[in-house]
């Protein structure tokens, strides 16, 4: 039996087509299509400029650096997230300061937030966990009273909307990512989207090594143009392949999030009744893009996490853990000690992500709920 992945990247002709235009083109490195990219992103989410990098642990590397983030600060982010949003805090030599997340939205909880500023916090980098964006009134609240920057990791959120706006609107600094699991892939890539020029300038800098001539200008001036390195930069370039792959799929956006809100749909109609939610909680206000779709178990319910996710794969459905929780990861559990984030845990410890790609089909959808709402009533597995 053909198993059902978690997901599944949705590339086509399209796309081929773009890379090998690329390819005929000649410049394959960061070059026009790069900038074309980043046009489309800023125009797409309503910023006032985009810059493209590698990846969006180097998209938040970057941002925290431009915001002037080093040794010595801390930046306030959740444990609930992916190993990425503390290990670029550390690799700008700041420490990350863990905060609990609001159990329903699995995002930061602004009051919890609060009670861990201290006067080296500089930051806060919330999450938009799994497309969900976070509390960004509440969160901007509690960085406006304090003087902080307010930094997205919106790594899942491209496609996700704000009280209408789409998330990287107005943003002083929001990271996206288009790793394969999300819904916009170049295959490996970020984006920062900010309301500054000025930042925007000094990114492009930063992320080629502090060059003070871009590749473009260098290569058609009429002149020789010799290059300066104003500051020490990193290689944190993405290739016009990458982006090439990029502005194909940014045309299919809008189909891709009608599609993921309807497969979610059919979950909600087939799981209704059942002791478990499907996560996250969307309230008004916000719209997630359904990056990833959770599922928490319910105290009452038959069978634990563990025991459901591996039913599930015998049953030919992959799954994955909920998000993990960073401060009880091997590389942070000592630098953080006894530390305890109820809700964070809870939520790591009961749900699960679900299958959701594009295409899925209804089977498919049916397939997948059946095995659950058998699971979760309590009776023998499905013959096959």
């Amino acid at each position: 039996m053909t198993r059902i992945p978690i997901a599944r990247p949705l590339l086509g002709d399209t796309e081929q087509d773009a890379v090998a235009e690329v390819l005929r083109s000649g410049w394959i490195t960061q070059g026009p299509r790069v900038e074309a990219f980043e046009k489309a992103v800023a125009a797409r989410v309503g910023a006032r400029e985009a810059v493209a990098v590698s990846s969006c642990t180097a998209a938040l590397h970057l941002a925290l650096v431009v915001a002037g983030v080093g040794p010595g600060d801390e930046v306030i982010c959740p444990s609930l997230s992916f190993v990425a949003t503390a290990n670029a805090i550390v690799h700008a030599g700041a420490r990350p300061v863990f905060a609990e997340v609001d159990p329903a939205t699995w995002c930061l909880d602004p009051a919890d937030v609060e009670t861990r500023i201290t006067e080296r916090t500089r930051a806060v980098m919330p999450v938009h966990q799994v497309g969900m964006p976070a509390d960004l009134d509440g969160l901007g609240a509690v960085c406006g009273r304090h003087g902080l920057q307010l930094i997205e990791d919106a790594a899942c959120a491209l496609g996700s909307e704000y009280h209408g706006r789409p998330v990287g609107a107005g943003a002083y600094l929001a990271c996206f990512s288009f790793h394969p699991r999300k819904i916009l892939t170049t295959g490996e890539g970020g984006m920062i989207v900010t309301s500054s020029s000025e930042l925007a300038s000094r990114l492009r800098r930063l992320r080629h090594h502090g060059m003070s001539i871009d590749d473009r200008v260098r290569h058609e001036a009429n002149t020789p143009l010799e290059e300066d390195y104003l500051e020490r930069g990193w290689n944190y370039r993405m290739s016009d392949l990458h982006a090439a792959v990029g502005l194909a799929q940014l045309e299919r956006l809008g189909g891709i999030l009608d599609a993921r809100r309807q497969i979610v749909a059919r979950y909600r109609r087939a799981l209704a009744g059942l002791p478990a939610m499907l996560a996250p909680f969307e309230p008004p206000g916000r719209r997630t893009n359904h990056q990833s779709l959770g599922l928490t178990l319910l105290p009452d319910a038959p069978i634990s996490r563990d025991a459901l996710m591996a039913r599930l794969l015998d049953a030919g459905i992959a799954t994955r853990r909920g998000i993990m929780t960073i401060h009880r990861a091997s590389a942070y559990r000592d630098a953080v000690g006894d530390l305890r984030l109820p809700h964070s845990e809870e939520v790591s410890d009961r749900s699960l992500l679900l299958p959701l790609f594009v295409p899925m089909n209804g089977e498919t959808v049916d397939r997948v709920c059946a095995e659950l709402r058998c699971a979760l009533s309590g009776c023998r597995q499905l013959e096959r």
